[in-house]
Protein backbone atom coordinates (compact mmCIF):
# COMPACT_ATOMS: atom_id res chain seq x y z
CA UNK A 1 0.00 0.00 0.00
CA UNK A 2 2.74 2.73 1.30
CA UNK A 3 2.18 6.19 -0.14
CA UNK A 4 1.20 4.55 -3.07
CA UNK A 5 -2.37 2.33 -2.64
CA UNK A 6 -4.32 3.06 -5.77
CA UNK A 7 -7.15 4.87 -4.49
CA UNK A 8 -4.40 8.20 -3.77
CA UNK A 9 -4.66 8.88 -7.45
CA UNK A 10 -7.43 10.92 -6.54
CA UNK A 11 -6.33 14.22 -9.41
CA UNK A 12 -4.38 14.52 -12.51
CA UNK A 13 -0.82 14.79 -11.89
CA UNK A 14 1.46 15.32 -14.55
CA UNK A 15 4.86 15.38 -12.53
CA UNK A 16 6.18 13.61 -10.13
CA UNK A 17 9.27 12.51 -8.81
CA UNK A 18 11.02 10.19 -5.72
CA UNK A 19 14.72 10.62 -4.28
CA UNK A 20 16.75 7.32 -5.74
CA UNK A 21 17.46 4.56 -2.71
CA UNK A 22 20.13 2.13 -2.29
CA UNK A 23 17.23 -0.59 -2.25
CA UNK A 24 19.52 -3.84 -1.27
CA UNK A 25 22.21 -1.67 0.93
CA UNK A 26 19.56 -0.03 3.42
CA UNK A 27 16.26 -1.98 3.47
CA UNK A 28 16.79 -5.63 2.86
CA UNK A 29 15.48 -5.87 6.79
CA UNK A 30 12.12 -4.07 6.19
CA UNK A 31 11.37 -4.79 2.59
CA UNK A 32 11.44 -7.76 0.88
CA UNK A 33 10.03 -10.12 -1.77
CA UNK A 34 11.55 -13.52 -2.75
CA UNK A 35 10.23 -15.48 -5.73
CA UNK A 36 13.57 -18.05 -6.12
CA UNK A 37 16.80 -15.77 -6.61
CA UNK A 38 14.77 -12.65 -7.64
CA UNK A 39 14.40 -10.16 -4.96
CA UNK A 40 11.45 -7.94 -5.35
CA UNK A 41 12.40 -4.61 -3.52
CA UNK A 42 9.11 -2.90 -1.80
CA UNK A 43 7.73 -0.12 -4.65
CA UNK A 44 6.89 3.13 -3.71
CA UNK A 45 4.01 4.37 -6.19
CA UNK A 46 2.73 1.26 -7.14
CA UNK A 47 1.69 -1.80 -5.04
CA UNK A 48 3.91 -4.60 -4.68
CA UNK A 49 2.73 -8.36 -5.08
CA UNK A 50 4.23 -10.16 -1.68
CA UNK A 51 3.15 -10.24 1.77
CA UNK A 52 6.17 -9.48 4.59
CA UNK A 53 7.33 -7.26 7.38
CA UNK A 54 7.65 -3.83 6.19
CA UNK A 55 8.63 -0.43 7.32
CA UNK A 56 8.26 2.42 5.10
CA UNK A 57 9.84 5.33 6.24
CA UNK A 58 8.82 8.53 5.47
CA UNK A 59 9.02 9.01 1.35
CA UNK A 60 8.77 12.00 -0.47
CA UNK A 61 6.79 13.10 -3.33
CA UNK A 62 5.82 16.36 -5.00
CA UNK A 63 3.10 16.79 -7.80
CA UNK A 64 2.73 19.84 -9.98
CA UNK A 65 -1.75 20.21 -11.02
CA UNK A 66 -2.02 22.21 -14.02
CA UNK A 67 -5.51 24.58 -14.01
CA UNK A 68 -6.39 28.22 -13.79
CA UNK A 69 -4.66 28.41 -10.24
CA UNK A 70 -1.37 25.80 -10.92
CA UNK A 71 -1.22 23.88 -7.31
CA UNK A 72 2.29 22.39 -6.44
CA UNK A 73 1.45 19.62 -3.47
CA UNK A 74 3.89 18.27 -1.34
CA UNK A 75 3.30 14.67 0.29
CA UNK A 76 4.91 13.19 2.92
CA UNK A 77 3.82 9.44 3.78
CA UNK A 78 5.17 6.19 5.98
CA UNK A 79 3.42 2.74 6.54
CA UNK A 80 3.77 -0.61 8.00
CA UNK A 81 2.71 -4.25 6.70
CA UNK A 82 2.65 -6.52 8.71
CA UNK A 83 2.87 -10.35 8.03
CA UNK A 84 0.44 -12.24 10.44
CA UNK A 85 0.96 -15.66 8.60
CA UNK A 86 3.63 -16.90 5.75
CA UNK A 87 1.19 -16.05 3.27
CA UNK A 88 -1.05 -13.04 4.73
CA UNK A 89 -0.51 -9.78 5.78
CA UNK A 90 -2.57 -6.34 7.16
CA UNK A 91 -1.19 -2.47 6.04
CA UNK A 92 -1.81 0.64 7.66
CA UNK A 93 -0.78 3.85 6.21
CA UNK A 94 -1.34 7.67 6.50
CA UNK A 95 0.86 10.43 4.90
CA UNK A 96 1.05 14.70 5.38
CA UNK A 97 0.66 17.55 2.41
CA UNK A 98 1.78 20.73 2.08
CA UNK A 99 -0.44 22.55 -1.04
CA UNK A 100 0.14 25.79 -2.29
CA UNK A 101 -1.77 27.48 -5.21
CA UNK A 102 -0.85 30.42 -7.22
CA UNK A 103 -2.11 33.35 -5.49
CA UNK A 104 -3.74 31.56 -2.66
CA UNK A 105 -1.71 31.00 1.47
CA UNK A 106 -0.43 27.60 1.81
CA UNK A 107 -2.69 24.96 3.00
CA UNK A 108 -1.72 21.66 5.02
CA UNK A 109 -3.27 18.54 6.61
CA UNK A 110 -3.50 14.93 6.92
CA UNK A 111 -4.58 12.30 4.32
CA UNK A 112 -7.68 10.37 4.97
CA UNK A 113 -6.11 6.87 6.65
CA UNK A 114 -5.37 4.07 4.12
CA UNK A 115 -5.59 0.09 5.50
CA UNK A 116 -5.16 -3.10 3.54
CA UNK A 117 -4.71 -6.77 3.86
CA UNK A 118 -3.04 -9.17 1.01
CA UNK A 119 -2.88 -12.98 0.52
CA UNK A 120 0.08 -14.45 -1.39
CA UNK A 121 -1.29 -17.55 -3.02
CA UNK A 122 1.46 -18.23 -5.04
CA UNK A 123 5.28 -18.42 -5.51
CA UNK A 124 7.14 -19.82 -7.99
CA UNK A 125 10.99 -20.40 -7.44
CA UNK A 126 11.75 -21.45 -10.78
CA UNK A 127 9.89 -18.80 -12.65
CA UNK A 128 10.02 -16.09 -10.06
CA UNK A 129 6.64 -15.28 -9.90
CA UNK A 130 4.82 -13.76 -7.39
CA UNK A 131 0.87 -13.75 -7.65
CA UNK A 132 -1.47 -11.86 -4.77
CA UNK A 133 -5.19 -11.07 -3.78
CA UNK A 134 -5.76 -7.95 -1.73
CA UNK A 135 -7.90 -5.55 -0.57
CA UNK A 136 -7.17 -1.68 0.36
CA UNK A 137 -9.51 0.88 1.70
CA UNK A 138 -9.58 4.62 2.36
CA UNK A 139 -11.42 5.74 5.40
CA UNK A 140 -13.54 8.91 4.36
CA UNK A 141 -13.08 11.64 6.48
CA UNK A 142 -10.00 11.16 8.85
CA UNK A 143 -7.83 13.15 6.84
CA UNK A 144 -8.27 17.14 6.50
CA UNK A 145 -10.93 18.49 4.01
CA UNK A 146 -8.39 21.79 3.99
CA UNK A 147 -6.13 19.67 1.82
CA UNK A 148 -8.98 18.01 -0.35
CA UNK A 149 -9.46 14.32 1.53
CA UNK A 150 -12.65 13.05 0.93
CA UNK A 151 -14.81 12.60 3.02
CA UNK A 152 -16.47 9.29 1.61
CA UNK A 153 -14.54 5.86 1.96
CA UNK A 154 -13.47 3.89 -1.25
CA UNK A 155 -12.67 0.29 -1.67
CA UNK A 156 -10.42 -1.46 -3.73
CA UNK A 157 -10.12 -4.98 -4.31
CA UNK A 158 -7.25 -5.96 -6.68
CA UNK A 159 -4.77 -8.62 -7.78
CA UNK A 160 -1.00 -7.96 -7.61
CA UNK A 161 1.73 -10.01 -9.76
CA UNK A 162 5.72 -10.07 -9.76
CA UNK A 163 7.90 -11.24 -12.99
CA UNK A 164 11.14 -11.77 -12.70
CA UNK A 165 12.56 -12.59 -16.51
CA UNK A 166 15.46 -14.74 -15.55
CA UNK A 167 14.39 -17.62 -17.06
CA UNK A 168 14.86 -16.08 -20.24
CA UNK A 169 17.32 -17.97 -22.23
CA UNK A 170 21.10 -17.73 -21.72
CA UNK A 171 21.60 -15.80 -25.43
CA UNK A 172 19.07 -12.78 -23.69
CA UNK A 173 21.59 -12.48 -20.69
CA UNK A 174 20.97 -8.53 -20.94
CA UNK A 175 17.45 -9.01 -20.25
CA UNK A 176 17.49 -11.87 -17.41
CA UNK A 177 17.68 -8.92 -14.37
CA UNK A 178 14.44 -7.28 -15.86
CA UNK A 179 11.64 -7.99 -13.45
CA UNK A 180 8.11 -6.67 -13.45
CA UNK A 181 5.32 -5.94 -10.88
CA UNK A 182 2.13 -4.66 -11.13
CA UNK A 183 -1.48 -4.46 -10.00
CA UNK A 184 -5.04 -3.90 -11.14
CA UNK A 185 -8.44 -3.17 -9.22
CA UNK A 186 -11.30 -1.37 -9.36
CA UNK A 187 -12.65 0.96 -7.18
CA UNK A 188 -15.82 1.26 -5.00
CA UNK A 189 -16.62 4.38 -3.25
CA UNK A 190 -19.48 4.70 -0.55
CA UNK A 191 -22.01 7.88 -1.12
CA UNK A 192 -20.73 11.18 -1.04
CA UNK A 193 -22.24 13.39 1.37
CA UNK A 194 -22.83 16.16 -0.53
CA UNK A 195 -24.51 13.91 -3.05
CA UNK A 196 -21.27 14.26 -5.55
CA UNK A 197 -21.17 11.07 -8.18
CA UNK A 198 -17.52 9.47 -7.92
CA UNK A 199 -16.86 7.17 -10.74
CA UNK A 200 -15.72 3.68 -10.43
CA UNK A 201 -12.11 3.86 -11.57
CA UNK A 202 -9.27 0.83 -12.65
CA UNK A 203 -6.78 1.33 -10.47
CA UNK A 204 -3.68 0.10 -12.75
CA UNK A 205 0.26 0.13 -12.34
CA UNK A 206 3.28 -1.41 -13.36
CA UNK A 207 6.89 -0.90 -11.94
CA UNK A 208 9.84 -1.94 -14.43
CA UNK A 209 12.45 -3.33 -12.14
CA UNK A 210 16.38 -3.58 -13.28
CA UNK A 211 18.69 -5.51 -10.90
CA UNK A 212 21.95 -5.43 -11.01
CA UNK A 213 22.84 -7.88 -7.93
CA UNK A 214 21.00 -10.40 -9.89
CA UNK A 215 22.89 -9.29 -13.42
CA UNK A 216 26.20 -9.67 -11.39
CA UNK A 217 25.67 -12.74 -8.67
CA UNK A 218 23.12 -15.27 -10.78
CA UNK A 219 23.97 -14.03 -14.92
CA UNK A 220 27.32 -12.37 -15.35
CA UNK A 221 29.80 -10.73 -13.53
CA UNK A 222 30.43 -7.77 -15.60
CA UNK A 223 33.05 -6.22 -12.72
CA UNK A 224 30.49 -4.03 -11.07
CA UNK A 225 31.94 -3.01 -7.54
CA UNK A 226 29.58 -1.80 -4.37
CA UNK A 227 27.75 0.18 -4.11
CA UNK A 228 26.57 -0.09 -7.99
CA UNK A 229 26.13 -4.21 -7.51
CA UNK A 230 23.95 -3.63 -4.69
CA UNK A 231 21.02 -1.33 -7.00
CA UNK A 232 18.02 -1.77 -8.40
CA UNK A 233 16.90 1.17 -10.65
CA UNK A 234 12.88 0.99 -11.01
CA UNK A 235 10.28 3.15 -12.85
CA UNK A 236 6.87 3.22 -11.65
CA UNK A 237 3.70 4.10 -13.76
CA UNK A 238 0.92 3.71 -11.28
CA UNK A 239 -2.45 4.70 -13.48
CA UNK A 240 -6.39 5.20 -13.15
CA UNK A 241 -8.76 5.39 -15.43
CA UNK A 242 -12.70 6.30 -14.78
CA UNK A 243 -14.96 3.76 -15.35
CA UNK A 244 -18.60 5.04 -15.27
CA UNK A 245 -20.57 8.37 -13.87
CA UNK A 246 -19.19 11.37 -16.13
CA UNK A 247 -15.10 9.94 -15.71
CA UNK A 248 -12.97 10.88 -18.59
CA UNK A 249 -9.39 10.59 -18.99
CA UNK A 250 -6.76 8.13 -17.57
CA UNK A 251 -4.39 10.24 -15.84
CA UNK A 252 -1.39 8.92 -13.70
CA UNK A 253 2.15 9.74 -13.01
CA UNK A 254 5.97 8.06 -13.90
CA UNK A 255 7.98 7.57 -10.87
CA UNK A 256 11.60 7.14 -11.54
CA UNK A 257 13.09 5.24 -8.09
Amino acid sequence: MHSHSYSSLKSVALWSACAATWLAACVPAFAHGFAGNRFFPATLATDDPFVADELSLPTFQAIRQPGDQPTKTFDLSADIALKLTPNFGIEVGDGYQFQKAVGSNLHTGFNNLEVGAKYQFLVNAEHETILSLGVNAEIGGTGSQVIGADSFSTIVPGFFFGKGFGDLPDSLWILRPFALTGQIGVSFPTTSNDGAQVPNNLEWGLALEYSLIYLQGYVKDVGLRPPFDRLIPVVEFPMETPLNRGGTTTTGTINPV
